[in-house]
């Protein structure tokens, strides 16, 4: 279990004191193997705010891989867990700011001000308030964020006349990670409900079924799928006054150079392809992309084809740029007899397998196979009709 924060820690943290303190805890290795000996050393000098001190070196070396400049930031495990990516957060900055120009945006659960660090630095948004019940994560909140304009309040009772409200409702509980809508804290459906004409947007879990709140609830607003580096981070829901309807996938990517990379497609693209043979190439459409129903949109643009029209796999001559391409070895059945048979004459060792539209546990497969060769190798297994078919491939590439 994490460590709960008081006012109290947060205070000591903020202070000169607490800042020397930290860059002190910092240098301590704070692993399983060094933590018997790294407590007892933290005491000594900084009790009772040690256990305070351990848990934030920690969680900033957590968001080292999520959040921009982590070690400047105050932060609780269950707060950094449910942040959004820097980088997500500021795309999503930037396109409020594009949407909305000069808008002043309230974001109603802003926890540690991960989304608000963002908004204070974008060109275009005027001014950015925060709001939360939580008062430790609100103290938090004004250290990472001095720029933004912070205050305690319910989300469900409109506290501000700003241009935009953005809300991320918790979805975990004491009893764990929550799925339903009305689980969420707030539920989804009272904040559509309390911030009806208004423009809203409401970060949610990736697997939202944003189909079953379109056609059991009435939901009218845009549908974004955001995935960052091949992970689908987040579902958000725009609407409101300036806020079209439809689907939305956006694939951000970051390259080498650290340069971050956009990809969008709406459903307002043609998706009229035909489904045919395997061409020279499988292709895994980012999950963005089919997380949003977009993939026959997807493949329109990129003249691709489909195997089967039910399922998310594409095929063509050619793979589009930022898409995983599986060039095609073969093509077999899907017993494990067959596919030993064909990976072992191909001197197959290390495998990698991909499952769609068939029960089979990618895991389980690859131990009965028992293969043993050095070469490295792609298995595509999905349906086309009511058959299931193998496709052998060299390695995956990203392009």
């Amino acid at each position: 279990m994490s460590y709960s924060f008081s006012l109290d820690d947060v205070a000591f943290l903020r202070s000169r004191h607490g800042e020397k303190a930290l860059e002190m805890v910092s240098g301590l290795a704070l692993t399983p193997s060094s933590m018997l000996a790294d407590i007892p050393e933290a005491r000594s000098r900084y009790a009772p705010h040690d256990a305070a001190l351990i848990e934030t070196v920690r969680c900033r070396r957590r968001a080292a891989s999520k959040l921009r400049e982590p070690d400047a930031l105050l932060l609780t495990d269950d707060a950094l867990q449910q942040a959004t990516a820097s980088i997500v957060a500021a795309h999503r900055a930037a396109e409020i700011a594009e949407r909305f120009p000069g808008a002043v945006v309230h974001d109603i659960t802003c926890s540690v001000g991960a989304e608000l660090r963002e908004l204070v630095r974008t060109p275009g948004v005027a001014r950015a308030i925060g709001s939360d019940l939580d008062r430790v994560r609100l103290a938090m909140a004004r250290h990472n964020v001095p720029d933004a304009t912070l205050l305690v309040a319910d989300a469900l009772t409109p506290t501000s006349t700003a241009d935009v409200v953005l809300a991320d409702p918790a979805r975990r509980s004491d009893g764990g990670r929550v799925f339903r809508l009305d689980q969420l804290t707030p539920p989804l459906l009272d904040l559509l409900t309390t911030y009806a004409g208004r423009p809203l947007i409401v970060k949610c879990a990736p697997g939202l079924d944003h189909q079953m709140l379109r056609n059991r609830f009435g939901f009218d607003g845009e549908v974004q799928i955001v995935s960052l580096d091949g992970g689908v981070r987040e579902a958000c829901l725009w609407s409101g006054p300036g806020v079209g309807s439809g689907r939305r996938a956006t694939v951000l990517r970051t390259r080498p150079d650290g340069v971050v990379t956009t990809f969008e497609i709406t459903d307002d693209a043609d998706d009229d392809v035909p489904d045919g043979e395997a061409g020279e190439w499988i292709v895994d459409p980012d999950g963005a992309i089919v997380r949003a129903g977009l993939v026959r949109h997807y493949a329109h643009r990129f003249g691709l084809w489909q195997l089967d029209p039910q399922i998310a796999y594409l095929t063509g001559d050619s793979v589009p740029e930022g898409a995983r391409g599986f060039r095609v070895l073969d093509q077999v059945g899907v017993t494990e007899k067959v596919l030993r048979k064909t990976l072992t004459a191909l001197d197959c060792g290390p495998l990698e397998i991909l499952v769609r539209g068939l029960d089979v546990d990618p895991d389980r497969l690859r131990k009965k196979l028992k293969l043993k060769g050095s070469r490295p190798l792609s298995v595509v297994l999905t349906r086309i009709g009511r058959k299931g078919t193998a496709f052998v491939c060299e390695p995956g590439v990203r392009f």
